[in-house]
């Protein structure tokens, strides 16, 4: 049996910067990060747009809006020290007309709350900006940015694994946890592995694993589908860096918006729908089990009869190519259906409460020796490393 000081499953962005905050801190410790897939950075990380956020969108005060800022600031710094290549190139949060301004400028000054450098923009500074958008006034957000979180993973995992002592243990998949004489042991698919403490950072098996590790899940994790478009090359110039909707405040999510990615391209995107699988990246993909837990929980059938005409809305963009295609029109009206071409989609791991709820924060409840990291949907890449400060200043103190 392998034995370390903290065993962490999950090699996602939040595990990998869990693992390299603890490994910088307390050099002599000894780190085992336990991921199921065959590399790391497949599932939520591998599918994220890329965007390195402001924390514009978020409550003052939250954990969300507390981490993003900070966790940027060192995402960046991390880039820059490690030749990983990132760009500032700004987004626009375009009003499209008179009715969306009040929630624009609620969205504003927030913003200006959490410490965000933003304005308020009218249509002739929006047209310099993006000359192809359309809107009545918009947020311009020059601080936001761009990035490849799976190269962030790729970078953050080589230096974890250059310390001696720690690994980086592929196709570990879980299957028991138990706490014996104040050590942890987590058996997996690859042997069983003996630490002082856990951190759980499963992303969308997060509450499973949660309920391996003894306590009680608090919310349960709903799949929601995101399904992109990419634009073609010849549509390309209709998008100069990110354009986003005012999003409902009804709803969620940010509604289909425009990502121009770090390695060229541009995403359009996502929709957001039921997964019939956890990790159902395609329409076909079904996990009978998956599904069965979903429809059945009480927090999800409350939350469907609440949002079930925006659901209903974005079921019919995921069916419909012309209905998604007029979603990005009221952004950028000279966007044709032949612009657009298929591209990967993604899916957010969306902790319910049993209330119906949405856990509009991130989430992380310890324990004894177990961290387990509840909830941790977007800006947790933008967030990562200060996310796994925070973790990591919870155990420092005992190790």
């Amino acid at each position: 049996m392998e034995k370390s000081d903290v065993v962490i499953i999950g090699a996602g962005i939040v595990g990998l910067a869990t693992a390299y905050r603890l490994t910088r801190e307390n050099p002599g410790l000894h780190i085992t990060v336990l991921e199921k897939e065959s590399s790391p950075a497949l599932h939520q990380t591998g599918h994220n747009s890329g965007v390195l956020h402001t924390g514009i969108y978020y409550k003052p005060g939250s954990l969300k809006a507390i981490n993003c800022r900070e966790g940027k600031k060192a995402m960046e710094a991390f880039c820059a020290e490690e030749g990983i290549d990132y760009e500032i190139c700004g987004k626009v949060i375009v009003a499209r007309s008179d009715n969306e301004l009040p929630a624009m400028e609620a969205i504003y000054r927030r913003g200006r709350e959490n410490g965000i450098r933003c304005r308020i923009i009218g249509r002739e500074r929006l047209r310099e900006l993006e000359p192809h958008a359309a809107g009545v006034k918009a947020i311009h957000v020059p601080e936001a940015g761009i990035v490849n979180f799976s190269r962030v993973c790729e970078r953050l995992g080589r230096r974890i694994s250059e310390r001696d002592g720690n690994r980086l243990v592929c196709g570990a998949e879980v299957r028991a946890i138990k706490e014996t004489g104040g050590r942890i042991i987590v058996e997996t698919a690859a042997g069983e592995f003996e630490g002082r403490f856990l951190v759980n950072c499963s992303g969308l098996q997060s509450d499973r694993v949660t309920a391996l590790s003894g306590q009680k899940p608090e919310v349960k994790i709903i799949p929601f589908r995101g399904e992109y478009y990419k634009l073609k090359p010849n549509a390309r110039s209709l998008v100069n860096n990110l354009i986003y909707p005012v999003p409902d405040p009804a709803f969620p999510f940010l509604g289909v918006h425009f990502t121009r990615m770090i390695e060229g391209g541009v995403e359009c995107g996502p929709n957001a729908v039921l997964a019939f699988a956890r990790e159902g990246y395609r329409k076909t993909d079904i996990s009978l089990r998956d599904l069965t837990e979903t429809l059945t929980y009480p927090g999800f059938l409350k939350l469907a009869a609440r949002f079930w005409k925006a659901g209903a809305g974005e079921m019919v963009r995921s069916c419909s190519k012309a209905a998604f295609v007029r979603a990005l029109q009221h952004l950028v009206p000279e966007i044709k259906r032949d612009h657009l071409e298929s591209a990967p989609a993604g899916v957010r791991a969306q902790a319910v409460s049993p209330d119906g709820g949405l856990v509009d924060d991130f989430l992380i409840r310890e324990s004894g020796h177990l961290v387990n990291v509840c909830n941790a949907p977007s800006p947790a890449a933008t967030a990562a490393l200060n996310i796994g400060k925070v973790i990591a200043d919870k155990l420092n103190s005992r190790l």
